[in-house]
């Protein structure tokens, strides 16, 4: 049952892939699939409107995800619906998620998100520092976190407008390089890849 927050973001509680198994264009295979979560109470209750979900779904959509708009999410809320969508046999196949990143006490995406992972990939997150640095210092304090769970891939980005751009600056090259190797597909990258 779908319903809608008190942000206006409707949400049905799971993910929503695309229900009609849209096909690539010139492939066999499904479209793939985005999720894109955020975490913020004050954006949940309608106290500002998150600006960086909707950078992080644009992103999806470019790639030729079928992504729907960003879920805004209360922080106490994301663990529950982190496991409701991990839990799902229609999980996605990128969860990107904004926010929840920082240290306060009510910042829990990473701690909900890193158990659950089977494969870490620190290299994302240390190239996200490093994108970040470039413009502040501040940077190293937010916690990212990239991975896989099963054939999903999974990444945790603060929850500014900024952060995000830089996330998903560094996703544009190897996200789609990423999934084909998550789903046993032969990639060709000039020949090489280091694994």
């Amino acid at each position: 049952m779908v319903h809608t927050d008190s942000a206006g973001t409707q949400d049905s509680g799971h993910p929503q892939p695309s229900h009609d198994h849209q096909h690539t264009q010139g492939s066999d295979q499904p479209q793939r699939t985005g999720l894109v979560l955020v975490s913020s109470t004050r954006a949940a209750a309608g106290v500002y409107t998150d600006e960086s979900g909707p950078i992080a779904v644009q992103f999806l959509r470019d790639k030729g995800f079928h992504t729907p708009d960003a879920r805004v999410i209360a922080d106490k809320d994301i663990s529950r619906v982190i496991d409701e969508v991990f839990a799902s046999p229609d999980r996605p196949d990128v969860i990107l998620t904004s926010g929840g990143t920082g240290i306060s006490p009510d910042d829990r995406v990473i701690e909900s998100i890193q158990p659950r992972l089977d494969k870490e990939l620190p290299g994302i997150a240390h190239a996200f520092w490093s994108e970040g640095l470039a413009k502040t210092p501040t940077a190293v304090i937010s916690r990212a976190l990239a991975g896989t769970v099963g054939e999903t891939f999974v990444m945790a980005m603060p929850g500014s407008p900024g952060g995000v751009r830089d996330g998903v600056k560094v996703l544009d090259g190897i996200l789609l390089h990423a999934l084909n190797l998550l789903k046993g597909r032969q990639v060709s990258n000039h020949g090489k890849h280091h694994s």
